[in-house]
């Protein structure tokens, strides 16, 4: 079984951080860090959108889509042209009734392959979304979990933009701000480990080669 249950917030998140008696408080009231065995949460539209592997992959992503869409834009404006330009000969009668229904034909089929392959792209953005996203919570909650290894929390909770249900919490709960600093520092260690093994295949391939 899991160490870490990370749930998307519901109104339990409230109810749970007001029962939790684990946190400890300074002398002046205020709460200090959460001890183990207390309940936290965490903001993960925060999160996600301050995580630096996210926005790498979100302008891939983007890049993507940008060539993508204008690769349709260009064969949809080829196919308007070349629609525009049979029905003008059409009209000025440049074409026997043969060459109209083989002209016909052309561009009937052109707009089939144009539809299918608009249909093949937008499959193709859905499924690269899907995977970015899959990539970004996999690497949090693979993150999270190795986290709570050490800090030992009772459970982890998440909030976002859509469920919002949470009523009251101690500020001092919150540790958004410390599993973003801990994703990003991971994320560029293996970034550099990344990259290190790379150049390092690179130049001895050079080497073989020589």
């Amino acid at each position: 079984m899991r160490h870490l249950k990370l749930f998307f917030c519901v109104a339990a998140v409230a109810m749970a951080l007001s029962c939790n008696q684990n946190t400890k408080t300074t002398s002046e009231g205020g709460s200090s860090a959460p001890v183990a065995g207390s309940i936290v949460y965490i903001q993960l539209d925060s999160v996600i959108n301050n995580y630096d592997m996210f926005n790498d992959l979100k302008s891939e992503f983007e890049a993507k889509v940008q060539k993508i869409q204008s690769e349709l834009q260009s064969k949809g404006r080829d196919f308007q042209n070349a629609a525009k330009d049979f029905e003008n000969k059409i009209n000025k009668g440049l074409l026997t009734q043969a060459e109209a229904q083989e002209r016909n034909r052309v561009l009937t089929n052109r707009q089939n392959d144009l539809q299918n392959l608009t249909a093949q792209r937008e499959a193709e953005i859905a499924e690269e979304q899907s995977v970015m996203i899959n990539k970004v919570m996999d690497a949090v909650q693979t993150y999270v979990e190795k986290y709570n290894k050490e800090k030992k929390y009772a459970m982890i909770l998440t909030s976002t933009a859509v469920n919002t249900n949470v009523l009251s919490a101690d500020p001092a709960l919150d540790i958004t701000k410390e599993i973003t600093e801990g994703l990003n520092n991971e994320y560029v260690k293996n970034k550099k480990s990344s990259n290190s093994s790379e150049t390092k295949s690179e130049e001895s391939k050079s080497e073989a080669e020589k």
